[in-house]
């Protein structure tokens, strides 16, 4: 099983990330019936208001679990992957992916 982290830079301006968490919302019940999916949920910064947090107020991060790189690959290929990038572009600056396995 791998953990992809895929941070999401959005361009300034809260309307900019909400519009990416709006069009997450329209397809996370697809992806979520994809083989080899077991999580896909993205998660934004709490205002928690402790002097240790680091936050990204333009951010979004993707946990995504999935069996394996192809399953991930494959679903990186999808129309409604490749219309959900094509939708978002405007409001992304950059994104960085990190797959990850377990480490002990």
């Amino acid at each position: 099983m791998l953990t992809v982290i895929a941070e999401i830079r959005t361009r300034p301006g809260q309307h900019h990330r909400q519009a990416v968490l709006e069009r997450f919302a329209q397809i996370i019940p697809v992806v979520l019936q994809e083989e080899g999916c077991h999580g896909y949920a993205p998660w934004v910064d709490h205002a928690a208001g402790v002097s240790f947090q680091t936050s990204a107020p333009d951010s979004i991060v993707m946990v995504e679990q999935w069996e394996t790189v192809a399953h991930l690959e494959a679903h990186l290929a999808t129309p409604h992957m490749k219309a959900w990038s094509e939708a978002v572009k405007g409001n992304v600056l950059e994104t960085h992916i990190r797959i990850l396995e377990q480490g002990v």
